[in-house]
């Protein structure tokens, strides 16, 4: 009879071992997974098992999806105490419990459920959620929901409940390769109006500012996917949760919290096969918490960052001086109600300044069944309100004591009142006269003193005097000139390095350390004392570009801060030498690369479509997004340059141009740039525009697509250019003959297309058929899903632009397979 029992037995146990590796999700009392063996979700989205982290040993029971190609662990149990070799065991303990064992039965991780049951079952869902519950009667004894790591995902809720002191939370990893609780929490708080915050050790990190019923409040640029939906539940009484919803359900989104403390809203992309990140928080500076102090405001587009609130003054001046702004401000004059309770005169009431687009700080208190007008008043008074405001979906919030975490946005925000004493209106009254007083006279004065001006060129020409902006006046030199001029782009911004360090960094700028030569001049790698690398842009006496060139680029780049843009740390002036630093980039220039045949393998579509939009960005941000209009003028391969992740970064500005707040095109007479990146109104007329770089973008474009220099076609049948070779293999229905066979691989054929499609778009010959930056985000995002047909590129043939002779300063000739940087005199 007992052999009879193990016969039968023996198929029963290899049953279960083949079904746990290929489809069960359910574990029950009687069964265990050891190292090598999983679940999955009956869906297939999810699996359950062993792993090690990357550049670990250390083994973890943890979650992660099954599908896709990225590995990405959503859930981990053993966190705290991982296990040394793969001896480990999942089972489910005789008390009811989920348990990890080691080898020798020890435990190494538990449910920890109270309740001892004989028949409990832990089951996988297709969301993630693994589950222990009664076998009976389906009752839920334990969730990894309830018991987050680092990410949370559709259908999982964050929640706190101040009545019984219970919270989930999300906790970021120690590092990638550790899964341990690491510093950084991400939870909702439940004071009075929930916000989303991130903690380091505790401490606020970053706020989302309130919940007004569908956003927070102070979350900038929040552009989620159309398809996620973000849902709070406050119940005024100590309990609030919030979770996210994807309508699609075959759409694999999350929210992460990554070892650095950066909240991530990130989805699968199948046609870049990995995770994109459509939102992060903290985004910049500014989002970091408290960053300027009490009544302190941020505003990343002001230089320094903090100010205080107007009626306000630095509390520690020699801080600030330093850059740490955390010790705030202090009010400036004291308040009507603060002055009586002191026995002073009593004075004018207060009254409030009205602030626009801006973060409302921490600490609100919320009125409940309050008006816009009852609010102020409530605020009015009640001498301990220094704040209110009035929001739909809110109601009155109201703050006393400090004002923290303010800033200032470009777009969006909220309003918000400040009290202030009655003499600050006064002083800004009477400021107003004295200004316009000022602004009368020194319009006269600047009138004045341009007519003189004027006349004093007049007498220059007739002189036969050059026609330079650094010509010399009653004895000055350029390099005085050059120094009065770097003392208006605040060199307290600006570091300014002597010629012996960098001679030093450079090795005597030795030819070894050569990285290239452009119009400007040799650019040089160097390695500064305390290691850091950096890029020496030296300007050369033979150049065709000059003083002119190397002040407008410091000029504008040090007032530009973008992720796609490189940064400038610094120059040199002295003597006759003239030096731009700037950060190093390990991989160089993208034509370095991407027209190389043994390196462009490097770039696979993936980074070339990286890139493509990186450059987006970088022009998104000049054209609209930074307080400065910028027109790049020689957007090209070369003033491409790619970090070590191959991001793309823009680089020279000795060209560019500021617009004024209401050009939208200007004409020059020194046309300067780059043949075959030129749009053909710049290279005609000298009109340029912001649909001048769109269309030396869309050359761009196309060469990252192809692998080739739009110079390059120089044998081609009827002498196309890269463009027109493009415009006609579009007509012949063989665009894919363009693509680089590099990166051709039929899952990526749509999105190549689609590039190509915009590419000719970019190259019209019209400026007005061309779409703007935004609009070339949208279509590479697919927010446009309908395209136009594009019409005949401009310089289609090159016979246009190979042999161009303007004779009235002289002949000037172009061939098209051996072009640089040039500079051409308009007619």
């Amino acid at each position: 009879m007992g052999l009879l029992s193990k016969t039968n037995l023996l198929p029963v146990l290899c049953c279960f071992c083949l079904n746990l590796t290929v489809a069960i999700d359910t574990i029950r009392s009687s069964q265990s997974i050891n190292d090598s063996e999983y679940i999955i979700s009956n869906g297939s989205v999810f699996k359950l098992g062993f792993f090690s982290p990357e550049n670990s040993t250390n083994r973890y029971l943890g979650i992660w999806y099954n599908n896709i190609s990225v590995f990405t662990v959503i859930w981990v149990a053993n966190r705290q105490k991982p296990l040394k070799d793969s001896s480990g065991i999942l089972t489910i303990s005789k008390e009811g419990n989920l348990v990890v064992l080691n080898g020798q039965a020890e435990i190494f991780w538990s449910s920890n459920v109270s309740n001892s049951v004989t028949n409990s079952s832990a089951t996988l869902g297709d969301f993630g959620n693994l589950v222990l519950q009664v076998d009976t009667t389906g009752l839920v004894l334990w969730e990894s929901f309830q018991h987050p790591s680092d990410t949370l995902l559709p259908k999982m809720k964050l929640s706190t409940n101040l009545r019984t002191d219970q919270r989930i939370q999300l906790t970021s990893w120690k590092s990638p390769s550790d899964p341990s609780i690491g510093s950084f929490s991400v939870g909702i708080d439940a004071r009075n109006i929930p916000e989303i915050f991130d903690w380091k050790e505790g401490h606020p990190y970053w706020r989302s500012g309130p919940w007004n019923g569908q956003v927070f409040l102070g979350i900038r640029n929040w552009n989620p996917l159309y398809r996620t939906r973000f849902i709070v539940v406050d119940d005024k009484q100590g309990a609030v949760f919030e979770t996210f919803t994807d309508s699609d359900v075959l759409h694999l989104s999350r929210v992460v919290l990554d070892w650095q403390g950066n909240g991530l809203l990130t989805y699968w992309d199948d046609g870049k096969d990995d995770w994109e990140v459509v939102h992060k928080n903290p985004e910049d500076e500014c989002d970091f918490y408290g960053t300027c102090g009490a009544f302190g405001i941020c505003d990343l587009l002001s230089s320094p960052i903090c100010s205080c609130l107007r009626g306000f003054e630095m509390k520690i001046i020699k801080e600030w001086n330093r850059g740490n702004w955390t010790s705030g401000c202090v009010r400036r004059t004291p308040l009507q109600c603060e002055r009586m309770n002191n026995s002073i005169e009593e004075g004018k009431a207060d009254g409030f300044l009205k602030l626009e687009m801006i973060k409302v700080p921490d600490f609100a208190e919320w009125s409940n069944h309050v008006n816009k007008e009852d609010c102020r008043k409530q605020c009015l008074e009640n001498c301990s309100c220094v704040a209110y405001g009035y929001y739909t979906g809110i109601g009155c919030l109201s703050w006393s004591g400090n004002l923290i975490d303010l800033r200032q946005f470009s777009v969006g925000g909220s309003d918000i009142y400040i009290r202030l004493a009655n003499l600050e209106f006064e002083e800004e009254r009477n400021l107003r006269v004295i200004i316009t007083i000022t602004v009368t006279i020194g319009a006269i004065a600047i009138a004045s003193t341009v007519f003189f001006f004027w006349r004093w060129m007049a007498r220059k020409k007739r002189g036969n005097m050059p026609n330079c902006p650094l010509t010399t006046m009653k004895g000055e030199s350029n390099e005085s000139l050059l120094f009065d001029f770097l003392n208006d782009v605040k060199l307290q911004d600006l570091p300014i390095f002597n010629m012996e360090e960098l001679a030093t960094a450079t090795n005597n700028f030795d030819m070894a350390n050569k990285l290239g030569q452009g119009g400007f001049g040799p650019v040089y790698r160097g390695k500064l004392h305390n290691g850091q690398e950096i890029a020496v842009k030296r300007l050369s006496r033979a150049s065709g570009q000059g003083l002119e060139e190397f002040m407008n680029e410091v000029a504008l780049i040090s007032k530009l801060q973008h992720r796609n843009l490189v940064r400038l740390l610094g120059c040199c002036i002295e003597g006759e030498e003239k030096m731009l630093i700037y950060e190093y980039m390990l991989n160089k220039s993208l034509d370095a690369i991407l027209f190389d045949p043994v390196h462009q393998k490097l770039l696979n579509w993936r980074k070339r479509f990286n890139i493509i939009e990186g450059i987006c960005r970088g022009l998104l941000y000049l054209h609209r997004d930074s307080r400065l209009k910028i027109i790049h003028r020689d957007l090209k391969a070369s003033n491409i340059l790619l970090d070590q992740e191959f991001n793309p970064k823009i680089s020279d500005f000795g060209m560019a141009r500021i617009f004024g707040g209401n050009e939208d095109q200007v004409k020059t007479k020194r046309v300067a740039g780059t043949y075959g990146y030129m749009s053909p109104e710049y290279a005609m007329r000298g009109l340029f525009s912001e649909k001048s770089d769109v269309f030396s973008f869309g050359v761009l474009l196309l060469e990252i697509v192809s692998g080739r220099r739009n110079t390059s076609i120089c044998d081609e049948e009827q002498y196309l250019s890269l463009a027109g070779l493009a415009w006609k293999l579009w007509n012949d229905d063989n665009i894919m003959a363009l693509v680089d066979l590099t990166i051709w691989d039929p899952c990526f054929q749509m999105d190549i297309s689609k590039c190509i499609h915009v590419g000719l778009l970019c190259v019209q010959e019209l400026a007005r058929d061309r779409p703007n930056v935004s609009t070339i985000i949208s279509m590479l995002k697919s927010e446009i899903l309908d395209l136009p047909t594009p019409k005949q590129p401009a310089f289609m043939e090159r016979q246009i632009a190979s042999n161009i002779e303007l004779t009235q300063q002289g002949q000037i000739r172009f061939s098209i397979c051996n072009i640089t940087t040039s500079t051409v005199n308009g007619r």
